[in-house]
């Protein structure tokens, strides 16, 4: 019972008392709904599938966000972020208890509904499978609750029954919250398409405000990402890894399988809604994407991983990109016609297919669209976070012109006196310079063709290096794509490389007007550029056009004259920014190769000490650990030879 005393002084004053057990409750109250939102600190957990991830959000501020397999090593890391969730908490100086909610990215009771009722649709095929997964699930994801507060209270040493409030979110809920809130619409649409969350694989939703309203979407096993995965693994790459490379590879084909796809595969409506012909995929109950009905279809078994590639593969590739091209389009079309939205924003794993999303963006269909870097499950930790403020909690949106995600440079750095004592410790030669030495001289080795290892500022989140965990190079150089593939990277010989360009400098060399911040879409070299193929050169097929140079920065352009473009902004990025513009001051190029600063089936580096590692393992030429240049030349030799280390990493 409040006890509160009211009593009139004069016209002008009103006298209020209260005694003080009211009062405590009172102004309990109010700090819950008041002043403790304006430091509340949710931490959001995406794990057990692929790319488990960490991320913290304070009052809807993203504070920090890392993959596991940044700290583990272990690409693509699937178990749960324990490193990753340690950095959060030591980026936001926090223990675990002084955190207000968890919150998981998935609803795993929901999932296993699906696996159970896919199994019995099915039955009796797939019975080998069904044995395989249940001891999973009856061990582990179906106690998925009591598992995460067992991993916590370890984490954070304290008893489950201390552990914050541990939330759920649904997993295309997570995307698409990934999608909408960091970015810089207050309404849009947003679409989220990936191989499967729960039920969904495609879901449309309608951001407004802080809002997500869900409009429809297409479930499993019905998918445009298990789709493209199948032909992935068709082509001889690892599923839920190397789709991108299925993209890179597209361009050297023809699409000739289309109609075959179209046919047989899949049926599109009008609208970009599709179902899948099930008789041709495994995924659903086997232990593979594609069957025996597939392989016939497409005239013979799949490749095996690593052998050599064959025009089948560069044509299946450039056909099944063609394919989702399309129904994306489609996709974008009708959301804008349906919700009357000129901003889309889009998460999943398809909407790291940077080439589709630079489709939407030439067709004009929105007046801009927003990709979640991190768009598929790392993602899902940011998503699911940022749902439980706005969603949960209710809180207001504050948007501004530029999105929420910081540049997506958002894990660890490291510090000046840590990195010279690791130095020193190791015995290796370097320089310490100012930051204008230090430009200046990186600049002029990038001129002279030298690869430059570049480790500055906080890691990047998400699957791309932006300039923070970079391996750099000379983008006019002919030789530099074969050099860093083969030398560096040791890599397929075929796989393309980006270009960061000064943000104010990109339309004077593609046909792109906006921004491209997170290397997530594809654009055109600017005509005036391009090197015509002679009629001889035309005739080529496949791999032999790799090494015909398509434009004045041949290291960075695809063969069908374009490029994954990184626009590179003072305000998010002023060192790499300040680079670019002394390499432009004196080449006359405001233009760099930029690839993620690791080898094939390496994670990117994380700490100076991995990055020297992988510096001396390869054939670059020189290492910048934020302020010390190293070159490779003065370095003690390793005793480590290729085959040994190599072993390290399981290919991609």
């Amino acid at each position: 019972m409040v006890e509160l005393t009211v009593r009139k002084v004069s016209e002008e004053v009103i006298e209020f008392s209260v005694d003080l057990t009211t009062w405590r409750k009172l102004s309990n109250r109010f700090f819950q709904i008041g002043f403790y939102n304006l430091n509340m600190n949710i931490l959001g957990i995406s794990a057990y599938y692929h790319d488990s991830a960490a991320a913290l959000i304070r009052s809807g501020e993203i504070i920090a966000a890392a993959q596991e397999e940044r700290f583990t090593r272990k690409k693509h890391d699937a178990r749960f972020p324990q490193a990753a969730i340690s950095y959060c908490l030591q980026e936001g100086k926090l223990s675990l208890a002084q955190v207000d909610y968890v919150v998981f990215y998935d609803k795993p009771l929901v999932k296993f509904e699906r696996l159970l009722e896919t199994y019995l649709a099915y039955a009796p095929k797939g019975f080998i499978s069904f044995l395989q997964s249940m001891p999973i699930w009856l061990k582990e994801k179906l106690y998925l609750k009591s598992i995460l507060k067992q991993e916590l209270a370890k984490l954070g040493m304290v008893k489950t029954g201390a552990l914050p409030p541990l939330l759920f979110t649904e997993h295309h809920q997570a995307h698409a919250a990934s999608a909408f809130y960091p970015s810089p619409f207050n309404t849009a649409g947003i679409l989220c398409l990936d191989g499967v969350g729960e039920w969904a694989t495609t879901s449309v939703w309608l951001g407004q405000d802080n809002q997500l309203i869900p409009q429809w979407q297409i479930n499993f096993p019905h998918s445009l990402g298990l789709l493209y995965s199948a032909f992935t693994y068709f082509t001889g790459f690892k599923v839920n890894s190397g789709e991108y490379k299925l993209m890179g590879l597209a361009p050297y084909g023809e699409p000739k399988y289309v109609s075959t796809i179209l046919d047989k595969l899949i049926h599109v409506r009008p609208d970009g809604t599709f179902q899948l012909n099930m008789r041709y995929f495994n995924y659903a109950v086997g232990l593979t994407m594609t069957n025996a009905a597939f392989n016939k279809l497409f005239d013979g078994p799949p490749r095996v991983p690593e052998a050599p590639l064959t025009q089948r593969e560069f044509d299946l590739a450039r056909s099944i990109q063609v394919v989702t091209e399309d129904i994306v389009l489609r996709l974008a079309r009708t959301i804008r016609g349906e919700l009357g939205v000129e901003y889309l924003c889009l998460a999943g794993g398809v909407a790291l297919n940077c080439v589709a999303n630079g489709k939407i963006l030439q067709e004009q269909i929105f007046k801009d669209i927003w990709i979640q870097p991190a768009a598929g499950d790392a993602g899902g930790a940011v998503g699911a976070a940022l749902s439980v403020w706005y969603e949960y909690l209710g809180n207001n949106r504050l948007v501004s012109q530029t999105d929420q995600m910081k540049g997506a440079y958002l894990g660890p750095q490291a510090r000046l006196e840590d990195i010279r004592h690791f130095l020193q410790t190791i015995a290796a030669p370097y320089q310490e310079l100012t930051e204008p030495e230090l430009l200046q001289q990186v600049a002029q080795l990038l001129a002279a063709e030298k690869v430059i290892g570049w480790y500055q500022g906080r890691m990047e989140f998400g699957p791309r290096a932006l300039g923070n965990r970079s391996i750099l190079g000379d983008p006019r150089s002919p030789q530099m794509q074969s050099v860093m593939n083969l030398k560096i990277k040791y890599r397929e010989s075929f796989r393309p490389f980006a270009p960061s360009v000064l943000h104010e400098r990109v339309n004077d060399y593609f046909e792109l007007n906006g921004a491209s911040p997170y290397m997530l879409l594809v654009a055109e070299i600017k005509s005036a550029l391009r090197k015509p193929m002679t009629p001889a050169q035309q005739q080529l097929f496949g791999i032999d056009k790799l090494n015909i140079p398509r434009s004045s920065l041949p290291a960075i352009t695809h063969l069908d004259y374009s490029a994954r473009i990184q626009t590179v902004h003072s305000a998010t990025n002023p060192r790499y920014h300040a680079l670019l513009k002394q390499f432009e001051q004196l080449t006359g190029c405001p233009v760099l190769v930029n690839t993620s600063f690791n080898v094939r089936g390496e994670p990117i580096v994380c700490t100076p000490q991995e990055a020297y590692q992988c510096f001396m393992r390869t054939e670059m030429d020189y290492l910048v650990l934020e302020n010390f240049l190293l070159a490779k030349v003065t370095q003690p030799r390793t005793k480590e030879k290729n085959e040994t280390w190599q072993r390290e990493f399981e290919l991609d």
